[in-house]
């Protein structure tokens, strides 16, 4: 496909916001829409993401708006809104978008109720669009190890851009790739979508480990065993094995489980203190994706009978009440076995 010119991103988060200075950095027209317009006037009248991205300055020639009609002249679009709220948003915009722009996904998580990934959505969406519904639209996921805050900071990373489609995925490459961020391509878009949902699942478990003081044993334990059921969830679906050992899965899960400002971990470790899940999500600025995720997750595990122990520990901690220390006691007291990954 040719260069693009016209990005558009649509979310106005911590990852829409750096994604935005990265892509302006390499002079692409950048529009970042919002769904709150008294939000989106804010950061124009301010230039800085106060709520998800405080103390950097946006630059003059990033545009921010929360005008549907905005997004016509799309040449890319870049998702970046919260899962479960990825349905709601495209369908509000769904007829503004060019019926050939590829949509690229930055969203990391499940669906409720329909377990769909969120390129699967969007896909869904533009079908039952009077406009798009006969479009043949490229898809694509951005994924890695990408923690906003030093990601604004140029600090050195590393995502995976995974399509179907080799030539958008090549080309979303070539958009984001600087001498600071390295891109490479997978074709595996199941596996990419997958490991950066259940990744998160994992990483409320870990938070709940620093919350108990458990150690580092059984956090590094907690990150094999987990990478190991949720490879067999992704083999299931039929997903590529070596897609969880790279950056997409053990890559982004690592830093997921250790990073101190990842809302996943925190929400665990709150958890694993004794607070309450309602109390916890009331105070973490951002959606917890895991949270949802690990309800559908659950689901998806009963639908292709894959065994996912930590999983459904993490479940009965986050709605059925149980006590993390007891669901630890209940892990760690499983039938003896040999070890098996994948």
């Amino acid at each position: 496909m040719s260069m693009p010119k016209n990005i558009s991103i649509v979310g106005d988060g911590a990852m829409a916001t750096v994604s935005a200075l990265i892509l302006d950095s390499k002079d692409y027209q950048v529009t970042v829409w919002g769904a709150f317009s008294d939000y989106v006037a804010e950061m124009i009248q301010t230039r800085e993401n106060s709520r998800y991205l405080p103390g950097y300055k946006l630059p003059d020639s990033i545009r921010f708006t929360a005008d549907n009609s905005a997004l016509l002249e799309s040449d890319v679009i870049i998702n970046a809104v919260p899962t479960q709220y990825v349905r709601p948003v495209f369908k509000r915009l769904i007829d503004f978008l060019p019926h050939d722009a590829p949509i690229a996904s930055l969203s990391k998580g499940i669906e409720q109720d329909t377990h769909l990934r969120p390129t699967q959505v969007v896909e869904e969406v533009s079908r039952t669009s009077a406009k798009s519904h006969n479009a043949n639209r490229s898809l694509a996921a951005i994924s890695g190890p990408s923690v906003a805050s030093e990601l604004a900071k140029c600090l050195p990373a590393t995502v995976c851009a995974a399509s179907e489609d080799e030539a958008f995925a090549q080309t979303l490459q070539t958009m984001f790739n600087t001498h600071w961020f390295r891109v490479y391509t997978n074709t595996d878009l199941i596996g990419v979508e997958l490991a950066g949902a259940t990744k998160n699942v994992i990483a409320l478990a870990a938070g709940i480990l620093d919350g108990l003081q458990a150690g580092n044993n059984a956090k590094s334990a907690l990150l094999s065993r987990g990478l190991a059921e949720i490879t067999r969830l992704g083999l299931a679906m039929g997903a590529s094995h070596e897609t969880f050992f790279g950056i997409a899965g053990v890559g982004d899960l690592a830093t997921t489980c250790f990073s101190p400002s990842g809302r996943n971990r925190s929400c665990g470790e709150l958890l694993g203190r004794g607070k309450k899940l309602d109390d916890v999500l009331k105070n973490i600025t951002g959606v917890v994706e895991g949270v949802p995720t690990t309800r559908s997750v659950v689901q998806l595990a009963k639908k292709y009978q894959v065994e996912m122990p930590i999983t459904q520990a993490i479940y009965a901690v986050l709605f059925e009440g149980l006590d993390p220390l007891e669901g630890i006691s209940r892990l760690m007291s499983r039938d003896l076995k040999a070890e098996r990954v994948g």
